[in-house]
């Protein structure tokens, strides 16, 4: 099997599954759209959810992607070998079409096809589900995957093989797929499920055939769904033989621009090794949210934090290797010229990313002696291991470092931060700048009538703000909760009292129109015509769903939505804030008066 790149690997991908009838649609946005489950787009699969769910899919039942993802749940263990901010997930859909045997024949084929992958049967290895009290034995798929040549040694039950977004909704089984390395087996019972380094997994088939009712039943469903994942940095390691997926080519190009730059060597030592890795991580995210179609800006809440620390983390590591902070600008040239082929929107943003990178290198670096010298003087006057949860707060408050940042380079002095001490301080001073604690779960969750009753009540309140300020206004990001909405919006000044009462009471009038709620499939020319907002630039496909609001609001969107505006009830904004440079945000909740 020859060397692959990522994309060769990527480009192989979509190639086999438009040979066999899919239709490729395009990667989502990073900022997920009307889901509070989650900051960030953190699988293939959430940008499926109301198709999963059941809403017919405008480009069909067949689909295939590559989808940006990021997580940061495990930022502090960037820098070892496995772990990644930004990762691509290559992924494939069956919505009511094929099932689990034509699944498993499409996998077995891209595996071991020498038209694609061409990886030997003995090297490959894959588990199923082995049932329980709910659930029965997937002996379909170990029938399945034998009947196609996979040894029946390889082919391993295990009880982990379930897959289930929340308490409630779709789940069922599920099969991964494992390449063996050349270790030798731990023992006679060795298997995927041991941690020695022999099985490592390359793709996850889920056969969503089931659904958990809310009185706590596992049902059979009608209409089953298909739901793959292959992770493509890893892939392109494992199938390589790499040690790391900082050896993958993508990373690799952008480190050997940071030696340059630093003028040390990659590999030398951990250290050098570590920081050479966070920075190439960390400046792939930070690009790829400035750049995204829905760009994150930095700021001290939310999505712009985390963009916030990351950038900054970058920085700290760019001067433990002698780089001008400055520099970073142009790793991210580099990440945009290399992904620019796949997501024209980084095109688009070029001087957005190098503005907003130039922007927050500036106001760090403006602080960042200061503060060095405020942590190194309380480094100086420390006698039991722990520093004062004050001085975090003030190194946070004052001079612009994120606590992660405090608290990683306490411990490399064999110090810990006193938290306790350092969130009171937080809470004393009412600080809006948290750190970033969400909890990152499925986005099969929250589709409830409140939610819904929002979802619907955005779509008025873009079209309003549109109406007052003129069409250049557009959304920056949204977010419902079953409490409010939220929605982000470019503007250049904050809204005056009167200015913000006009569009509640534009809001209300359109409620209380009671305006039907409607939804057509049609092309994205199309869509343009009957003047329905979205973002277009080959985003959508070939079709995408239009909802229209009456008179008032039309609007490329998933949904779900009321079906009239009656049921929304009355809207009152609440707040009028700044989310980042050039950047408002709106939050209104409705009630019954």
């Amino acid at each position: 099997m020859e060397k692959l790149t990522t994309k060769q690997l990527k480009d192989m991908w979509i190639k086999f599954y438009k040979d066999h009838g899919h239709t490729q649609i395009d990667s989502a946005s990073l900022v997920p759209q009307n889901d509070n489950s989650v900051l960030f787009t953190t699988a293939g699969m959430h940008p499926l959810v109301p198709y999963l769910l059941g809403e017919p899919h405008p480009q069909g039942t067949k689909l295939c992607d590559y989808q940006k993802c990021l997580r940061t749940n495990d930022i502090d263990s960037v820098g070892d070998a496995s772990h990644l901010t930004f990762f691509e997930m290559l992924g494939n859909w069956s919505l009511g079409d094929y099932f689990k045997e034509q699944m498993i024949e499409y996998s077995w084929e891209f595996l071991t096809s020498k038209k694609y992958l061409g990886i030997p049967k003995e090297r490959l290895a894959v588990t199923v589900f082995a049932g329980n009290d709910d659930a029965p034995k997937d002996v379909e798929a170990y029938n399945k995957w034998a009947s196609l040549g996979m040894p029946k040694d390889h082919i391993f039950y295990t009880a982990d093989n379930w897959w289930q977004a929340a308490e409630v909704g779709p789940c069922g089984p599920d099969s991964e797929m494992f390449f063996i390395t050349d270790k030798e087996p731990c023992g006679p019972n060795c298997s995927p499920s041991c941690d020695c380094g022999r099985y490592l997994e390359i793709w996850n088939d889920v056969f969503m055939g089931y659904a958990h009712t809310e009185d706590g039943k596992l049902v059979e469903l009608e209409k089953k769904n298909i739901d793959t994942g292959m992770g493509l940095e890893r892939a392109v390691c494992v199938l390589n033989g790499m040690k790391s997926v900082y050896e993958t080519d993508v990373l690799q190009s952008c480190i050997k621009k940071i030696e340059e730059l630093s003028n040390k060597k990659y590999g030398t030592d951990e250290q050098t090794t570590r920081a050479m890795r966070i920075i190439a991580d960390h400046m792939r995210a930070s690009t790829m949210l400035i750049g995204d179609e829905v760009p994150t800006t930095p700021s001290n809440v939310g999505r712009g934090y985390v963009l916030r620390r990351l950038i900054r983390r970058s920085v700290n590591y760019a001067r433990s290797l002698g780089i001008d902070a400055y520099k970073l600008c142009d790793l991210a040239e580099l990440y945009i010229d290399i992904f620019k082929e796949y997501y024209p929107s980084l095109v688009t943003n070029h001087d957005l990313i190098i503005t907003e990178l130039n922007r927050e290198i500036k106001k760090f670096n403006n602080t960042i002696g200061q503060g060095l010298k405020e942590f190194d003087k309380a480094i100086k006057n420390i006698t039991n291991d722990k520093m004062s949860g004050a001085v975090a707060f003030r190194l946070y408050e004052t001079f612009g470092f994120p606590i992660e940042i405090t608290i990683e380079m306490a411990q490399n002095h064999g110090i810990q931060v006193d938290m306790d001490e350092f969130r009171k301080c937080e809470k004393e001073h009412k600080e809006k700048s948290k750190a970033n604690t969400q909890v990152f779960t499925s986005g099969l969750s929250g589709t409830g009538l409140m939610e819904t009753k929002y979802h619907t009540a955005t779509h008025l309140l873009h079209a309003a703000l549109r109406k007052k300020f003129g069409n250049d206004l557009c959304q920056r990001g949204s977010n419902n909760t079953p409490e409010r909405l939220r929605f982000d919006f470019n503007l250049d000044h904050k809204m005056t009292p009167e200015e913000i009462k006009e569009i509640e009471d534009a809001v209300n009038t359109q409620i209380k129109r009671g305006l039907d709620v409607t939804c057509e499939t049609m092309t994205p020319d199309e869509a343009i015509k009957c003047g329905a907002i979205g973002l277009f630039n080959n985003k959508y496909g070939d079709k995408v769903t239009v909802y229209t609001i009456g008179d008032y609001s039309k609007e490329i969107c998933k949904g779900p939505h009321v079906k009239n505006t009656k049921e929304l009830g009355v809207f009152h904004i609440t707040k009028e804030e700044s989310c980042s440079a050039g950047v408002r945000r709106i939050k209104a909740i409705l009630t019954d008066k």
